[in-house]
């Protein structure tokens, strides 16, 4: 009988989102025969414009990765981006570790965007049946189970499936029953931001000298990109992520149910984790963080509310977009239901706006590569709907800004959530609003040079006649959606002269939109 050790040693290809031990790949190898190859590669930085924090923050988390590995008996050939020798690329790396090391076949868990996947498939290990690809299995939906989910449903909304995966993992169940008798507490999760409210916001952390080689490398090769780089303080290791973790469990989530929705100026965090970078490239452990929420839920330090709606946001959200992505791509990325084809804004990059709602997020994203999900859904993504951008130019500028952005989980969240580009796909109806959702849930609408309370006119809030526009122009397509009954009915009941005055201003608005830039974007850099 041949042992382990005499079978052929294999290639094991961790990539910057998989920094998990126990990942499908590595728990397929054996650490005392195979070789890890992780690669920091210009490809994946180069291919979206990526925030400079991002990128720090991959680029080092993998380093600190790769230490771990080591210290659990794994060889690692660990490829730095400035190696002279770097072929840029993830099959080419992969190909040239193949080679140096003599190996007869390469291991990999299944990549996180189809475009990684599509390379490896189409690669010369491949075509050759050298490359092993495993199903990513952390994450507690498999592909498989959601297309069968799917496949017995006229309309796969999140909502039903989010309750079939509390049914399956048993969190915050009463036997087959909900506890506290009903699925979702969203509507005591709204409330808005009252005065006082303030947080430490989340833990933060000193860069350690392996992080700061990695910030002189991103400000030697991406000297243009957007974002500001310092004071960088996010974690990098699995040890700072479960820290952070604990901060948000005893410091905010008490809070984080009442307050989840709202936007302060100066609390840019509030009682938001800030832990989905860390959950997004394998630090954290999704099913071990929802136990910990119930477990400290059932041992009554914080309601209901606040369990129940971080649970969803992990269980059924972020497990449903991604059964999404992977059932929809790669057509779905070209999905463009309203037809918008209006150029991105400079503006989404410099901040020079002179809406106080929108430069403040720009502002903050361009500063912290963060934004809390309803800055992105209901500022940035809202106004875009509104105003007609092309919905891959604004997936591209979402992938592109946000430290936790893979393509798998924003994609869908942009195009479908927040751009109604899938037609009704993810969400019932296009989430579009007036200024008025953005004064009654934020501190925005009070140093702004336009009025939310004027609804047309030159200092008129330009979400005020942005939406009416928008639903005007679009009566063809959303006119029959049963979710719009009352707004278009609103519409209709106007007087002529203020629809006039509507469509007039939204049409000077976007006239200025498209003006040429000023600057150029990092985009087109």
């Amino acid at each position: 009988m041949v042992s382990g050790h005499d079978q052929p040693r294999r290639l094991v290809l961790i990539l910057g989102d998989q920094l998990t031990p126990s990942n499908a790949a590595l728990r397929a190898a054996d650490p005392a025969r195979d070789v890890v190859l992780m690669a920091e590669v210009a490809d994946g930085a180069d291919y979206i414009p990526h925030h400079k924090k991002k990128i720090a923050f991959v680029f080092s988390a993998m380093r600190h990765f790769a230490s771990e590995l080591e210290a659990l008996g794994w060889t690692v050939d660990y490829v730095r981006l400035d190696d002279p020798d770097n072929t840029r690329s993830i099959v080419g790396e992969t190909a040239r570790a193949a080679a140096r090391y003599g190996c007869a076949a390469t291991v990999v868990t299944t990549p996180g965007e189809w475009r990684l996947l599509k390379a490896l498939q189409d690669s010369e290990l491949a075509s050759r049946g050298a490359l092993e690809v495993l199903e990513d299995d952390r994450f507690i939906c498999s592909k498989a189970e959601f297309e069968d989910w799917r496949a017995r449903r006229k309309s796969p909304r999140m909502e039903h499936f989010y309750r079939a995966m509390r049914r399956k993992t048993g969190l915050l169940m009463a036997g087959d029953k909900p506890v506290g008798g009903r699925w979702n507490f969203d509507s005591e999760n709204r409330k808005p931001p009252k005065r006082g409210l303030q947080f430490t916001g989340p833990l933060r952390f000193t860069p350690d000298a392996t992080t700061v080689e990695v910030l002189g490398l991103v400000v030697e090769r991406f000297p243009a990109r957007f974002g500001d780089l310092e004071p960088f303080w996010f974690g990098v290791t699995r040890g700072a992520a479960e820290a952070a973790f604990a901060h948000f469990l005893a410091s905010a989530l008490p809070r984080f149910g009442d307050y989840q929705d709202a936007m302060l100026r100066d609390e840019r965090f509030l009682y938001h984790a800030v832990i989905s970078l860390y959950l997004n490239v394998g630090l954290l452990d999704p099913l071990d963080l929802c136990r910990r929420a119930e477990t400290a839920y059932r041992a009554g330090r914080f309601p209901l509310n606040a369990a129940e709606g971080f649970i969803r946001q992990i269980v059924g959200w972020r497990e449903y977009v991604r059964g999404i992505y992977w059932g929809e791509m790669p057509g779905y990325v070209g999905r463009n239901f309203l037809a918008h084809d209006r150029p991105l804004p400079d503006f989404f990059w410099s901040g020079d706006t002179e809406m106080a709602c929108l430069r403040a997020c720009i502002d903050q994203t361009r500063e912290e590569a963060y934004a809390h999900h309803i800055q992105r859904l209901m500022v940035t993504g809202n106004f875009a709907m509104l105003a007609g951008i092309d919905p891959k130019a604004v997936h591209e500028w979402y992938l592109a800004v946000y430290a936790d952005a893979y393509e798998w989980v924003e994609l869908p969240n942009t195009l479908g959530m927040s751009q109604f580009a899938d037609g009704g796909l993810l969400a019932s109806k296009p989430y579009a609003a007036s200024g008025n959702y953005i004064n009654k849930m934020s501190d925005y609408c009070k140093s702004c040079r336009f009025d939310v309370k004027q609804k047309t006119g030159p200092d008129a809030c330009p979400f005020n006649y942005l939406y009416w526009d928008f639903l005007d122009r679009h009566h063809d397509k959303l006119g029959g959606n049963p979710r719009l009954g009352q707004p278009y009915l609103t519409w209709r009941r106007m007087d002529e002269v203020r629809r006039r005055a509507t469509r007039h201003d939204a049409a000077v608005f976007l006239a200025a939109l498209d003006a040429p830039a000023k600057t150029k974007s990092p985009a087109a850099a």
